[in-house]
């Protein structure tokens, strides 16, 4: 799957119709489902995106990595899964956002789309820089590093 990288700001009608990027479309086209799916992100006022492989991967994580039935499981089911919305492109590439969404999310008029990857964020504008000033500062003052994982077949 291609990454869903950037950052993309686009304009929500009055109708609640946003475009999703084109880079994410194709992304997540080739995965079956000719839309997104959408859920409330619970640690901040943002929604997090996905194609149909993403969310398949994250359901299959909650049964294999955690006990069934366990608070973990069901708590992490509730906040993803059970607020997820399946949302089809339109012909001209948007998507509808719900209401319960936009209030989550604090979404009025426009929409900052956020690659993180295999998903994507949507956040306000304002939102976003000041949730990005913050991740910054952190990542400094913890001197935040990653171990790259190690390489698949035909990886470079």
């Amino acid at each position: 799957m291609a990454l869903l990288v950037g950052r993309h700001l686009n304009k929500i009608d009055k109708k609640g119709r946003v475009s999703v990027p084109k880079p994410y479309r194709e992304a997540v086209l080739a995965q079956g489902f000719a839309g997104v799916y959408i859920y409330p992100y619970f640690k901040y006022p943002a929604l997090e995106g996905a194609g149909e492989a993403f969310m398949q991967r994250l359901s299959e994580s909650l049964e294999d990595n955690l006990a069934l039935y366990s608070d973990e499981q069901e708590d992490i089911a509730a906040i993803t899964l059970e607020n997820t919305f399946q949302l089809a492109f339109d012909s001209e590439g948007r998507i509808n956002l719900p209401t319960e969404l936009c209030q989550h999310a604090g979404l009025d008029g426009q929409a900052l789309f956020v690659g993180r990857g295999s998903r994507f964020q949507i956040w306000s504008p304002d939102a976003y820089q000041e949730h990005r000033s913050g991740a910054l500062e952190r990542a400094k003052a913890t001197g935040a590093t990653l171990q790259l994982s190690p390489k698949r077949n035909g990886e470079g």
